[in-house]
């Protein structure tokens, strides 16, 4: 029983510790590249471990993870629903629903907005205006609004598709010519637009001239505008069949690089008072709804739109040139960890490739859902998160087996011997055990502990794996030991 309470007040101590969380759409940069490593591409032929399987509904939202926890939504028999998933097991944590029209134009249809999770709260827009600030744990609606009503700003062809943007105590959303920001606590509208259509993109935020800015799209054009005013500081006029500017700007310090699909291509700005400065612009990268990936001096990027043979891209970010073009099928998204691309393409293949100007050269790959899949891949803690358009959800384990790579060791300050022997053939006491919280939270589910009877030993290092509960179905909780 000692044991079992020394094993809790370590649990809970590095149950503080954040591990590499995804919050929002696009990620913690806002860009689609995380800082997790220690990830593992040597999977077996039939792909990476499944951890477990879900369907929340038609949608195209994509996933929001910290704290143990997955959010994201989907439609069904037009009703909209927001889930918080256990992100080890995929359990419904909880779920809230409400009306909603399905909206199926020329796609799907369903959600297409990502939950933003911010600390202790969660903020969704739905298609139609439909606001929400929830507490994140136990899913209490904090307030509620329809954008739509409220403002009177009129929503666009394919709806309200922007997620959420969090910066200080603002919620801004792409609403109307140049967006809204509301009051993240309350719900008050600080500032609005005119009630001219939106585009598709998420607010990505900027700064110039020691200014905070909020870069996005409308119908007709890519426009920054001032965090706390909402005063327009440039716009560029961009024009695209459809009105559809759905892809994010990137920007890279006072560049933006904007791109959308239908034959209208790519171009980088310069941020400047009025106007911005063209850099350069090309027919070069024609990005549809996922906009590309940015690291170093390149970007990474699906090219064309569902009508055209699409194929995924790098070019050089500062020039446009072409680096290389690799046939993929369909649009596809991906995002950027640890120099390398996780790509999913339109068919639910994902790839794993070098994320290198020298060409595209994958190094694992494995068909993991079937339907139409335009929804960004997401890492957090050793799993990928993908879903289809139909919503059905797989979380994957690419956790790497060396547990000096994706485990940040905690000491514990006094050797601790387990309760029951982990190895039949001579006792281990615990010199240190994982930070990560996904592993020290099933630690302090004592009532449920099960130790294993024989783990994995290195004599170099002697660590082993420890089973950690009935209840998770991760595979291991990682604890470094040495014999007695």
């Amino acid at each position: 029983m000692r044991t079992l309470l020394t094993i809790t007040c370590v649990a809970l101590l590095a149950s503080s510790l954040r591990a590499d969380d995804w919050p929002n759409y696009r990620g913690p940069h806002h860009d689609g590249t995380s800082s997790e490593t220690g990830w593992t591409t040597q999977w077996p032929p039939q792909g990476p471990p499944v951890l477990w399987k879900a369907n929340v509904g038609t949608g195209l939202s994509s996933f929001a993870v910290g704290g143990g926890r997955a959010y994201t939504a989907g439609n069904t028999d037009n009703t909209d629903t927001i889930f918080c998933l256990d992100s080890n097991t995929g359990k419904v944590i909880w779920k809230h629903s409400y009306p909603s029209d399905l909206g199926a134009k020329f796609f799907d249809g369903g959600t297409t907005a990502t939950p933003t999770l911010d600390n202790k709260r969660l903020y969704v827009i739905g298609r139609w205006g439909d606001l929400f600030s929830f507490d994140a744990a136990s899913g209490k609606v904090i307030w509620q609004e329809n954008i739509h009503t409220e403002t009177k700003i009129r929503v666009p062809g394919w709806g309200f598709s922007g997620s959420p943007l969090v910066m200080g105590d603002l919620l801004v959303l792409n609403v109307g010519e140049a967006g809204v920001a509301v009051n993240k606590r309350t719900g008050r509208i600080i500032w609005k637009s005119a009630s001219k259509d939106a585009g598709y993109s998420t607010p990505v935020p900027m700064s110039a001239d020691g200014k905070s800015l909020v870069v996005l799209s409308n119908a007709l054009a890519i426009l920054a505008v001032d965090l706390q005013t909402g005063k327009q500081v440039w716009k560029m006029r961009w024009v695209t069949q459809y009105g559809a500017n759905a892809a994010d700007p990137i920007v890279n310090g006072d560049r933006v690089l904007i791109s959308s699909a239908y034959g209208k291509g790519a171009a980088l700005l310069q941020s400047a008072e009025g106007e911005p400065k063209i850099l350069w612009k090309s027919k070069v990268l024609r990005s549809h709804l996922n906009p590309g990936v940015p690291l170093g001096e390149f970007v990474y990027g699906f090219d064309g739109d569902k009508r055209n043979d699409a194929s995924l891209k790098c070019i050089e970010f500062a020039t446009g040139k072409e680096k290389w073009s690799a046939k993929e099928s369909g649009v596809g998204s991906l995002i950027i960890a640890d120099g390398k691309l996780i790509v999913l393409n339109e068919n639910g293949e994902l790839v794993i490739a070098p994320a290198s100007p020298d060409g595209f050269k994958p190094i694992a790959h494995a068909q993991i859902l079937g339907g139409t899949c335009w929804t960004s891949p997401v890492l957090s803690g050793g799993r990928i998160f993908c879903r289809n358009s139909r919503g059905d959800v797989v979380c994957l384990n690419v956790r790497g087996s060396d547990s000096d790579g994706p485990h940040a060791w905690l000491p514990i300050p006094t050797k601790t011997m387990f309760a029951g022997s982990l190895c039949p053939r001579r006792p281990f006491h615990v010199d240190r055990i994982c930070a990560d919280s996904r592993c020290a939270k099933c630690w302090a589910r004592s009532s449920a502990f099960v130790p294993a009877t024989i783990g994995t030993r290195s004599r170099s290092n002697r660590r082993i794996a420890i089973m950690p509960c009935r209840g998770c179905s991760f595979p291991s909780t990682a604890a470094r030991m040495s014999p007695l």
